[in-house]
C-alpha cells in the first residue's frame, strides 16, 4: 500500500522501543548481544524492563516487559529452563535476555529450542553488562516516550478544541489528525460506509480501493485496552468508536500506522473525542458528514479535475453500488439535498445526493441493469414534485462508470437552461432535448463572441433607465410574438402594447415583424440572459 508522508509531531519524537531498538543501544551494544531465538519478532514494543531471578517470573508479568536474566536458580534443570520460557511467553512477555557466565557459559538448548517454539525473541550477552545500568538507560527512554506521547496528546485535543471553537468542518478536523498521524484517517457510520477520509490522496484511495477487505478485518477484532473502545486491526490499523450520549453512532479508524501504538491509541481517542464535541455543538447529525461526502464526491466528478476511475473507490466506500449499474445523472433545482433524500429513501432507489455551490442539487441514482431507468426517473421527479415547484434535469443513462462526469455535466447544463425564468413549460423530467436553443446558448454564454454579439444587438436597450421595455421584448419573443398574450401577461391594452413594441424597434433598429430580425435578436437575449445568470 502506498504511505502517507510522516506526521507533523507523531514522529518527530523519539521512536517508541522495539526489541530491536533496545539490541542497539551503546549499554546493550557493550554486552555483544545475540539473538539465539524469535529472531522474526524483533518488533514486539517493550513496555518495561524487569531485572527477575526467580522461576516463576511469569507470574509477576503484565505483558510487554524484556525480562533480564543470568538463569542462576535455572542451571541444571533443562525442564525448568523450557517451563520457564513458556511462562514467559503466556505472560506475552517481550523478550528474555539471558547473561552468559557461571551458570550458563554458552546459550542453554533447551531454553533456546523453547524460545524458538514460542515464538518469544531470546537474545544472549556474550560479555558481562550491568544490568541496572541497562535498566536506567531503558526506563528512562521508555518514561521520556511515555512524556512525548501524552504531550503529542495534549497538543492534538488542543489544536482540534480550536478548530472547533472556530466552526471549523469536519474536513478541516480530518485534515488536521491525519498531519498529525502521517497516515489516511477514515471516518465511517455504523454500516461501515465513508462519511469522511484525510491523508495523501493516493494513500486514501489504496485504502478505500479494498474497503470491503479492511472494514471486515478493522471491526472484526475485538476492542483493545483505547478508553473510547478503540483498538488495533492488525499491524497500524488502529480504531476508536464514536460514541455520544449514551450512543454509539460510528467509527474512525488510523490505516497503516507507523508509530508506537500506543501513541497511535492516543491520537485516535483525541480524534474521536473531538468529532463526537464536533457533532454534540454543531447539531451535526452523521446524515449531515455523508452529504459532505458525497458532495466532495459529486463535485469532484463534476469537475472532471479527478479522472472518475480514481474516484470508483469513494463511490463504492461511501456506499453507492457500482458493480454492473445504469447510472442516472441528475440536477435538481429548487430543492434541498434533505428533501431529495427522503424521496430516495421513500422509493427505495439508492444514490447519492449533494448539494452544489448555486443551490442546485446534483443526485446520481445506481440502478440495477434490469430496471427500467426512464420510468425510476420519472417516478422519482413526480414524487419530488408533489411540493413545493422544482426542475429536474437528467443526462442520458450511463452503463459505464468512466461516462458519469459527462452525464453530470450535462445534466447541469439542462437545469440551467430549464431554471431560465422565460422557459416555457417543460415536463417533470427535462432532457437535454427540451431546451431547445435556450440549451445551446447557454452552452455557449461564455464565448466572447457571442457576448459581442448580444452586446451588438441589443445596444439600444442595453442602458436604457427603464427595464420594463427589455422585459416586454423578453416575453414577447418567448412567446412566439403573440401579442394577445403579452399584453396579458403585462397587464397593458394592446395599444399600449403596440407602443412598446415600437418604441423598442425604434432603439433597436430592428423589424420584429421580419423573421430573421426577429430571431437574431431573440438569440442576443437568451445570450445576455445567459451571461447574467
Amino acid at each position: 500500500m502506498t504511505t502517507a508522508p510522516e506526521s507533523r509531531h507523531g514522529h518527530g519524537t523519539e521512536p517508541a522501543l522495539s526489541v530491536r531498538r533496545v539490541l542497539t543501544l551503546e549499554r546493550v551494544r557493550a554486552g555483544q548481544p545475540e539473538v539465539v531465538a524469535g529472531a522474526d519478532r524483533l518488533d514486539r514494543p517493550v513496555r518495561w524492563v524487569h531485572v527477575a531471578e526467580a522461576a516463576d517470573v511469569g507470574v509477576m508479568l503484565s505483558g510487554g516487559e524484556m525480562v533480564l536474566t543470568t538463569g542462576v536458580l535455572l542451571a541444571g534443570d533443562e525442564a525448568g529452563q523450557a517451563e520457564y520460557i513458556r511462562s514467559l511467553h503466556r505472560a506475552e512477555a517481550a523478550a528474555v535476555v539471558l547473561g552468559l557466565g557461571r551458570a550458563f557459559p554458552a546459550p542453554p538448548e533447551a531454553m533456546r529450542r523453547a524460545a524458538e517454539r514460542c515464538g518469544l525473541p531470546m537474545v544472549v550477552l556474550h560479555r558481562p553488562a550491568p544490568f541496572a545500568e541497562l535498566t536506567e538507560e531503558v526506563q528512562s527512554r521508555l518514561v521520556r516516550h511515555k512524556f512525548a506521547a501524552v504531550s503529542l496528546s495534549e497538543t492534538v485535543r488542543t489544536e482540534l478544541t480550536a478548530l472547533i471553537t472556530a466552526g471549523a468542518p469536519l474536513q478541516r478536523l480530518l485534515d488536521e489528525v491525519a498531519v498529525h498521524s502521517g497516515c489516511p484517517v477514515v471516518v465511517t457510520n455504523l454500516a461501515h460506509r465513508v462519511l469522511g477520509t484525510a491523508g495523501e490522496r493516493s494513500a486514501v484511495d489504496d485504502v478505500l480501493r479494498d474497503w470491503e477487505r479492511i472494514a471486515r478485518q478493522a471491526w472484526g477484532h475485538r476492542p483493545g485496552r483505547s478508553g473510547t473502545g478503540g483498538g488495533i486491526a492488525g499491524d497500524g490499523w488502529i480504531r476508536a468508536e464514536l460514541r455520544g450520549r449514551g450512543e454509539r453512532w460510528g467509527r474512525l479508524l488510523l490505516c497503516g500506522y507507523r508509530g508506537d501504538p500506543a501513541t497511535g491509541r492516543l491520537l485516535a481517542d483525541r480524534a474521536a473525542e473531538a468529532l463526537v464535541l464536533h457533532r454534540l455543538l454543531g447539531g451535526a447529525a452523521t446524515d449531515s458528514w455523508a452529504e459532505q461526502s458525497a458532495r466532495g464526491l459529486l463535485t469532484d466528478l463534476l469537475s472532471g479535475a479527478v479522472p472518475a476511475r480514481q474516484l470508483l473507490p469513494r463511490a463504492r466506500a461511501a456506499g453507492l453500488p457500482v458493480n454492473r449499474r445504469t447510472f442516472v445523472p441528475l440536477v435538481v433545482r429548487d430543492a434541498g439535498p434533505d428533501r431529495i433524500d427522503r424521496v430516495l429513501r421513500l422509493l427505495g432507489l439508492p444514490g447519492l445526493v449533494a448539494g452544489l455551490a448555486d443551490g442546485a442539487a446534483a443526485v446520481l441514482l445506481s440502478l440495477a441493469r434490469d430496471q427500467d431507468a426512464d420510468a425510476l426517473t420519472a417516478h422519482f421527479a413526480t414524487r419530488l414534485r408533489a411540493g413545493p415547484p422544482v426542475v429536474v434535469a437528467a443526462a442520458a443513462a450511463r452503463t459505464a462508470w468512466e461516462e458519469v462526469p459527462d452525464g453530470l455535466r450535462e445534466a447541469r447544463h439542462v437545469a440551467d437552461a430549464a431554471a431560465s425564468p422565460a422557459a416555457r413549460e417543460l415536463p417533470a423530467v427535462v432532457r437535454l432535448r427540451d431546451v431547445h436553443l435556450r440549451g445551446l446558448v447557454r452552452l455557449l454564454r461564455d464565448d466572447p463572441r457571442v457576448q459581442s454579439f448580444a452586446e451588438r444587438e441589443l445596444d439600444g436597450l442595453l442602458g436604457d433607465t427603464d427595464p420594463e421595455l427589455l422585459n416586454v421584448l423578453r416575453t414577447y419573443l418567448a412567446t412566439g410574438r403573440n401579442k394577445s398574450r403579452t399584453a396579458l401577461l403585462h397587464h397593458v391594452s394592446r395599444p399600449a402594447l403596440y407602443r412598446r413594441l415600437e418604441a423598442v424597434q425604434a432603439r433597436l433598429g430592428v423589424d420584429l415583424d421580419d423573421f430573421e430580425q426577429a430571431a437574431s435578436v431573440h438569440i442576443a437575449l437568451l445570450a445576455h440572459d445567459a451571461q447574467q445568470g
